[in-house]
């Protein structure tokens, strides 16, 4: 089951903030403010399009191997189309952002959602 009661979504969440926290510190330090809040910005990226992949996956119907199938696609058809947004409005809104900062977090954080697969449910 996909949701926010599946331990693999929570956990990967939870590896998804403290990265993006410990990320945004690392970058306090070297790029000050502009720095950690672009760090901030590029795990939030991230993190918002999980949690509507989440959403998106939990409400579809999984009756069948073919509905199920679809399901995953539409939750990342959303998931994509989140990113491609967030990221947009991010770098055309945020003038002063540290794009190192950014995009490492941003990929960080992706890469996290994805080890959702090899966490096991208790």
């Amino acid at each position: 089951m996909i949701g926010l009661r599946s331990q693999a979504i929570r956990t990967v969440l939870r590896w998804q903030v403290m990265a993006t926290a410990a990320l945004a510190a690392i970058s306090a330090l070297a790029a000050g403010r502009h720095g950690a809040l672009s760090a901030a910005l590029g795990g939030l990226v991230s993190i918002v399009a999980g949690l509507g992949f989440t959403a998106v996956a939990s409400l579809s119907s999984k009756d069948s191997a073919g509905l199920a199938m679809l399901a995953a696609l539409r939750a990342e058809a959303v998931k994509i189309v989140l990113i491609v947004l967030l990221l947009w409005a991010v770098l055309a809104t945020y003038k002063n952002i540290v794009i190192v900062a950014f995009v490492g977090t941003f990929i960080a954080a992706t890469i996290l959602f994805a080890l959702a697969l090899f966490v096991r449910e208790k």
